[in-house]
Order: structure tokens, then C-alpha cells, then sequence
């Protein structure tokens, strides 16, 4: 029978949640070009300086009501997030009653698009049909655009955060603010999925803004006990996600 290590036996993290940001301004702006099947989306901002948009606040308050209410022994004792502001605010919304330090790290960053950042798919096909020619030739998961990372890059940069977290944080209960592809990354590595099993999940599963992803220690290994976990936010906030994706994404989204 599987048990779940205690704090003096664990060789990593007890558990490890992926929290994705609330809703962002740029998920309103994804929505609002793919109805109109514009070509771009209506964002001034940055990829890395998108932030939350009015729902996104309350899901992330939402979120913090939550955290305040856990037991101590289920509160996160580290948290790492992405250093894109829609992540750094929700984490810091939803951790303001808890008074954990949370360590910026760059590997849990969005995909960058390089030049289809802030594009919609009608965009990419329009304007730039030799590479969608490319990526149907290569496949989604290791095609990458011009400037950008493909999938496999987001993963070789979650496989290092992995390792370290590993070697660093025995017995701890790590939280990690995230975007979508980088959760899916993470799911792809600890549950030993392939590339089309990962793609497909994007498809079948969009993940909820502000959902658990939530791993723990069973005989050493971290194994999934819940994904898109909404309970935090339900009740208090409207659950969002992103309807089934049929291209790339876009920048101020994931």
C-alpha cells in the first residue's frame, strides 16, 4: 500500500501545487479577438506586464480566503511564480494572510511566442502561412517560432526547476504560480505523458484560472491527487477558463 512520507523521510517536496494566474486582461482580449476573428489582440501592455483583469482580482481574493482558511499543516511553506505580473499578483493576492516569501523564477515564465506574441490564430494563419506550414510539418510540439520556444523548451525549463526543488525543499509543501503551457509541462514530466497526450490534454482540459493542480509524495514519487481544482474560488468567483484551443496561443493569455 502507498503511503505519504512525513517531513523526516522525504527526499523532495511533500507536495507541489500549480496554482495558474487568475483571469488577465489578456484572456479578455484573447476572447474578445478569437469572436471577432481579429488578428491580434487589443493589448497595449507587454506579455510580461498583462495584468488581472476585475474578475481576475476577485478570483485571486477568492483564492486568498481560501489559503487563510487551510490548517496549518496544509499552507504552503514555499512558493515560486512565474515573474509575469498577472502571476506575481495573484500570488500575492492569495497569499497575503499566510506571509510566505515567494521566490521569483523565470523558468516558470509563460511560452514565449516570439513573433506571433499577442496574435490570434487567424492572425498567424494570415499573415505568416509559411510557418503554419512549418509547425503542421513538425508538429505542435516541437515546432518553434521565430523568436519564440516550443513546447519541449517550456518542459526542459520545468525538468530543471524540477531537479531543484528536489534537491533543495525534502518535506516541503511547494506552491508555483504559473501559466497554463508551463502546468502542462509540469503534468507531462510527473506523470510521464507524450507529446500527444499533453496536446490532447490542452485540448479535452482547458485549465480553470486560479485552479489547483495539486501532486504528493507517495513512495517517493509525486503523484496527481487533483487537477483544475476550483474549489478555492467557487462560490466566491466566476470559474473562467479558456474554451478548447485549436492553434497557438496568445501572448497575455496563458
Amino acid at each position: 500500500m502507498s503511503t505519504v512520507a512525513t517531513g523526516s523521510d522525504a527526499t523532495g517536496p511533500l507536495e507541489l501545487v500549480l496554482v495558474r494566474h487568475a483571469e488577465s486582461l489578456g484572456n479578455v482580449a484573447d476572447r474578445e479577438a478569437l469572436a471577432a476573428k481579429a488578428h491580434r489582440l487589443d493589448l497595449a501592455d507587454s506579455d510580461e506586464q498583462v495584468g488581472l483583469s476585475p474578475e481576475g482580482e476577485r478570483q485571486a481574493a477568492a483564492l486568498g480566503d481560501h489559503v487563510a482558511g487551510l490548517a496549518d499543516h496544509r499552507r504552503p511553506t514555499v512558493v515560486v511564480s512565474s515573474p509575469y505580473r498577472r502571476a506575481r499578483d495573484t500570488a500575492a493576492s492569495a497569499l497575503a494572510a499566510v506571509g510566505v516569501e515567494v521566490l521569483l523564477d523565470e523558468r516558470v515564465r509563460e511560452r514565449e511566442l516570439g513573433i506571433f506574441d499577442g496574435m490570434t490564430w487567424y492572425g498567424i494563419q494570415a499573415e505568416h502561412p509559411g510557418e503554419s506550414e512549418r509547425r503542421a510539418r513538425l508538429g505542435k510540439f516541437y515546432y518553434r517560432p521565430p523568436g519564440g520556444e516550443s513546447w519541449a523548451d517550456v518542459v526542459l525549463r520545468v525538468r530543471s526547476l524540477l531537479v531543484e526543488l528536489q534537491a533543495r525543499y525534502a518535506g516541503e509543501r511547494v506552491w508555483v504560480f504559473s501559466h497554463e503551457a508551463v502546468i502542462l509541462a509540469f503534468r507531462y514530466v510527473l506523470e510521464g505523458l507524450d507529446a500527444a497526450s499533453v496536446l490532447a490534454l490542452q485540448k479535452s482540459e482547458p485549465i480553470a484560472n486560479c485552479s489547483m493542480t495539486r501532486y504528493r509524495d507517495q513512495d517517493g514519487a509525486l503523484r496527481l491527487v487533483a487537477r483544475d481544482d476550483v474549489s478555492g474560488i467557487q462560490g466566491a468567483a466566476e470559474v473562467t477558463r479558456e474554451p478548447a484551443h485549436t492553434g497557438e496561443g496568445t501572448g497575455g493569455a496563458g
